[in-house]
């Protein structure tokens, strides 16, 4: 598996983790219900790496759509969730924006792994 199929399911991994602690502290603490938005885009966002890694590494080697589709999905989702859960948690705006950047990101990024479906790969025999 190449560097970048890693990095995802790496990543799937630590959004998983945060996602579920994201949802416990929203369940625990009397805070903004955006939280619970982040943490849920957290926990789909993991699930959805290890499904669109899966699907890059069943088209054999070399880059594809979904592993470029996927690293934009990551780092949206990283954006999003982290704007959200550093301006409730901490009281700190990551930067202007980085919210609807990490959202339009997030959508960027599954309209390229759409691609994935069209693409021609030599299949391993």
């Amino acid at each position: 598996m190449n560097a970048l199929r890693r990095l995802l399911v790496g990543l799937a991994g630590l959004y998983g983790a945060a996602g579920v602690a994201l949802s416990a502290a929203a369940a625990h603490m009397a805070v903004d219900a955006s939280l619970a938005t982040a943490a849920q885009f957290l926990l789909f966002g993991a699930l959805s790496l290890l499904g669109i890694t899966a699907f890059a590494v069943a088209g054999g080697p070399g880059w594809s759509f979904a592993e470029v589709g996927g690293a934009m999905i990551a780092l949206g989702t990283a954006l999003f969730s982290g704007a959200i859960a550093m301006r409730i948690l901490v009281g700190l705006v990551l930067f202007p924006m980085a919210a609807p950047t990490g959202g339009t990101l997030t959508i960027a990024g599954w309209l390229v792994v759409a691609l994935a479906a069209f693409e021609r790969r030599a299949r391993p025999t």
